[in-house]
């Protein structure tokens, strides 16, 4: 399959940018600065687009053979993912003192970023998190587990809520964004109608279904395209206003980019995405997207002992660890579990007879 490269581009700009969104709201800085960087939310969505139309590639690929292809989705996902957890659960019992962060104002988004304390249904929480069942549980019956241990994983359990469903209905309906639409009204009615104990997380796959209905749609192109988009900004403006139309629009622009990259107005953009530092970090985003919020929580706490309560001395060296040491732990899962995994399954692609061995 031809290699998307403006959208590896992108997938490095929207781990960077969703590492980023986690380290400002606990940096005394101004809030012209923090403020461009206070849509993380939207970041996974446009990752859940992009997912919609890998996903699509991928079943054609395995020529919708259920197998190989949750086979693959396996090998991509897990291997990372449990030594990050791991690391998770170990850095959840450190207490998170924002007594000793006084710059962090009661209503700041610093205080739903990061966990605390060891859960008390620690068990079921490690359970559907290790088989990434969380988002299908409504809060009333565990409360938060969407999150739990380690905040990333939410994505993780829509996106094998997505791939699951997929596979029944993508060789039934082909490239028909429309099932995926109903299933996001589904969401928006669920969430309108039942009770309050009853609602589900954003991890639950109707209420992401509009953004992997343009995935798909991006997929066949075309007037197709365009219908969609305009379903999906209709839906997302009811689902949570403007802000909300940022994943879509910005989606769009650089799928245009990915196709047309002579064209005015975005050769920059395709050049941009295409830059070696970006498909670097493209390369490295599942890993920097794992890894960014217990390296950071470890971080922060530290560093609040150690700063004394003093936010100037806390933000000089909170900011370059915040970034700096998610990279340097994403560089090592990347170089040291995912490629040895990835190289495995090619391997055993081309000769399944080939013993189990990373």
């Amino acid at each position: 399959m031809k290699r998307l490269e403006c959208l590896d581009g992108l997938r490095g700009v929207l781990a960077v940018y969703v590492m980023l969104s986690h380290m400002a709201p606990f940096a005394a800085i101004p809030a012209w600065i923090a403020r461009p960087l206070s849509h993380g939310g939207a970041a996974v969505d446009v990752f859940f687009i992009l997912s919609g139309l890998v996903i699509v590639r991928s079943l054609e690929g395995f020529g919708y053979r259920a197998r190989p292809f949750l086979t693959a989705r396996v090998v991509r996902l897990v291997p990372a993912y449990l030594p990050v957890l791991a690391l998770a659960m170990a850095v959840q019992v450190l207490p998170i003192t924002f007594e000793q962060m006084p710059w962090i104002a009661t209503g700041s988004p610093a205080r739903e970023i990061w966990s605390d304390g060891w859960p008390r249904h620690w068990l079921a929480y490690a359970l559907t998190h290790l088989t990434m069942t969380h988002g299908l549980i409504p809060n009333g019956v565990l409360p938060d587990a969407w999150v739990g241990f380690l905040g990333a994983a939410w994505s993780l359990s829509t996106e094998c809520q997505f791939y699951l469903l997929a596979l029944l209905l993508i060789p039934r309906c082909g490239l028909s964004p429309l099932p995926w639409l109903g299933l996001g009204l589904l969401g928006l009615g669920w969430q309108a109608l039942a009770p309050e104990a009853w609602h589900f997380s954003r991890a639950f796959l109707p209420n992401k279904a509009f953004y992997f209905a343009l995935g798909i749609a991006s997929a066949a192109g075309g007037p197709r395209y365009g219908a969609t988009l305009v379903a999906v900004l209709g839906l997302c403006w009811v689902q949570g206003g403007i802000g909300k139309l940022i994943a879509p629009l910005l989606w769009t622009l650089c799928l245009a980019a990915q196709h047309q990259p002579d064209r005015p107005g975005l050769a920059q953009a395709a050049a941009v995405l295409r830059a070696p530092m970006l498909q670097r970090l493209g390369a490295l985003s599942y890993a920097i997207y794992l890894a960014n919020e217990p390296v950071q929580k470890w971080l922060g706490v530290t560093l609040a002992r150690l700063a004394g309560e003093d936010p100037l001395l806390f933000t000089i060296l909170w900011v370059p660890g915040a970034i700096g040491l998610p990279l340097l732990l994403a560089v090592w899962v990347h170089h040291r579990i995912e490629m040895p995994a990835m190289r495995w399954a090619r391997a055993r692609r081309a000769d399944p007879a080939r013993p189990l061995r990373i």
